[in-house]
């Protein structure tokens, strides 16, 4: 649950700081319509981003035996790049955040072309927490909690954007990123060990099979320490030799790289 909580938050509050930037802008424009046009677009890019979500849990639920590893599996590989993608963009693009948005805005003269912009400043962002929950949830092993999670990560994020927007709640957006996506980094390290696992069960590797460790009898399945771990850090128990070299040679590149370009930053 903390671990969809997280992505809830993250993503929702990227999401928020964007429309924020965009109406706070455009209610000093005195363009109080475009500002209607921009929540319409933000409300069907929420709704297309459910749907993808519902969509991808059908075709899993209907896909023959072996077809639903698949899926998960590259479902899994698309959310990792997305939200590896997503977390350097951010540390790149996020102190010239208002300034790009103005500056598209300024260039816009259509109504179309304002509710574009607000509808694709949010379905990028749901369509990537769409993926990366459905992700989560099932290296988790768990449903309705962890989707209970992401809602109220949600929630919570849309009222710290609203109370940003207000002026009336001051964040240090710095360290908030940098502590989400070193957390996040550690989640996606653990969905990728997911999606090798998926396609261990296909027989897709044949090598590194043995088992790195095991403490399953430790942490035994459904116990309250390995429901926490599972659904925070998609932990295993037993994970074979190739799950343990993936989720190494995925976190220690990608935290250095990340740390050293915040650090330069």
């Amino acid at each position: 649950m903390l671990a969809t909580f997280m992505i809830g938050l993250r993503e929702g509050l990227e999401a928020a700081l964007v429309i924020g930037i965009l109406i706070a802008y455009l209610n000093k424009q005195n363009r109080q319509g475009d500002v209607r046009r921009v929540i319409f677009g933000v409300v069907l890019a929420i709704f297309v981003s459910i749907l993808a979500g519902l969509l991808l849990t059908f075709l899993v639920a209907d896909a023959e035996a072996g077809t639903n590893q698949i899926i998960a599996a590259a479902a899994s590989l698309l959310a990792v790049l997305f939200v590896t993608w997503m977390i350097f963009w951010m540390a790149k693009h996020s102190r010239m955040l208002p300034s790009q948005m103005h500056a598209k805005l300024s260039e816009t003269v259509s109504s179309v072309a304002v509710f574009a912009i607000g509808f694709f400043a949010v379905v990028r962002e749901g369509i990537e927490t769409s993926i990366f929950l459905w992700s989560a949830t099932s290296a988790a092993g768990q449903g309705a909690i962890t989707i209970l999670g992401a809602v109220l990560g949600l929630l919570f994020a849309a009222v710290i954007g609203y109370l940003i927007y207000r002026g009336s709640l001051r964040l240090n957006l710095r360290t908030f990123f940098a502590v989400t996506s070193g957390f996040l980094i550690l989640v996606s390290a653990g969905i990728l060990a997911y999606a090798v696992r998926e396609l261990e069960e296909l027989h897709w590797f044949t090598f590194l099979q043995g088992q790195t460790y095991d403490v399953s009898s430790f942490v035994t399945e459904g116990s309250p320490i390995e429901i926490l771990l599972k659904s925070t850090i998609g932990f295993n128990a037993a994970p074979t030799q190739l799950q343990t070299l993936v989720w190494f040679l995925y976190l220690l590149p990608v935290t250095i790289i990340y740390w050293q370009r915040t650090k330069r930053k």
